[in-house]
């Protein structure tokens, strides 16, 4: 039976590679009840979503992790974010419908960037890695920021529809001394050329344990218990108010005299957050201070 909205760690112990493999049902559909895209930006952007929560189970942190894609075609961003406890959000913004069966390499257009952004949460500095956007996946672009990051061998596959999301990771693990699997050593090459054999519906329609025991069935697979992911985004009013509290008071009150109160929406969930004048003059006043009551004597 298919695990639905859920994330597992497997290790090819005999071959010193660990991997991961997440299906995305339920979270994905959140998404897209809150936005309405083109069956091939969707696709891409489903990818994303799966891409990002793989490459955040192969971190130890509490923070964020940001994947962006951006460009001068016709879809210009896509963004998927995932955090240590599982939620994901994403979106993406077109300019206009790319033709049907176009890469992501067409949809990006020139100028075109992947960028990976770690962010601790903690008010740490942030890590940003950036390279020029390559190959006809998203996967084929991940695996090149990968080769060039310097980091352990790691390999994607990924996959999306209108009703899920999917994708598995390979990565080597590091032996004694920090030494790991290279990308030339005979593990990593027979277990990715093993991966390689899967394909788009086998992601979307098999389990866990029993696609990878149809890749690897001579491997020794050890699959640890699944983690539940899930859609969520961290937009609240608190944050919203501080965001316009940088904007400065200035810049408020000239909205206000505008357009008579301060609407935002939130660009990953559309939730609508309303400022009146009294609740803008709130966000402005120092801490510990409140604004001037408005005069309602006749």
């Amino acid at each position: 039976m298919l695990e639905t909205d859920t994330l597992h760690r497997f290790m090819l112990e005999e071959a010193g590679v660990r991997g991961e493999w997440v299906h995305l049902d339920a979270a994905w559909q959140a998404l897209l009840e809150r936005h309405e895209y083109p069956p091939v930006v969707r696709d891409l952007l489903g990818q994303a979503y799966a891409a990002v929560a793989l490459t955040a189970a192969t971190l130890k942190f509490d923070g964020s992790l940001i994947l962006q894609v951006t460009g001068t075609g016709p879809v210009h961003m896509i963004v998927a974010q995932a955090d240590g406890q599982g939620r994901l959000r994403g979106l993406a913004r077109f300019r206009e419908t790319p033709p049907e069966g176009a890469t992501l390499a067409q949809c990006a257009g020139d100028n075109a960037r992947l960028m990976l952004t770690l962010d601790p949460g903690d008010g740490g500095e942030r890590y940003q890695g950036v390279v020029e956007l390559e190959g006809e996946t998203l996967a084929d672009a991940m695996n090149v920021y990968f080769e060039r990051s310097e980091q352990l061998p790691t390999r994607l596959w990924l996959t999306a529809s209108g009703e899920s999301a999917a994708g598995m990771l390979l990565q080597a693990v590091p032996g004694e001394g920090g030494h790991a699997v290279t990308r030339d050593s005979e593990e990593w090459n027979r277990v990715t050329i093993l991966a390689e054999t899967t394909s788009a519906s086998e992601l979307l329609q098999l389990d866990a344990g029993t696609l990878l025991g149809r890749l690897f069935a001579e491997e020794r697979v050890r699959l640890f218990d699944g983690t539940q992911v899930r859609f969520h985004c961290s937009c609240s009013r608190e944050r919203v108010g501080e965001t316009l509290r940088r904007l400065g008071r200035e810049e408020i009150r000239s909205i206000l005299a505008e357009q008579g109160a301060v609407d935002v929406t939130c660009e990953f969930c559309n939730a609508h957050y309303h400022f009146d004048p009294v609740d803008a003059e709130a966000v402005c006043a120092p801490e510990g201070t409140q604004p001037p009551t408005p005069d309602t004597r006749q």
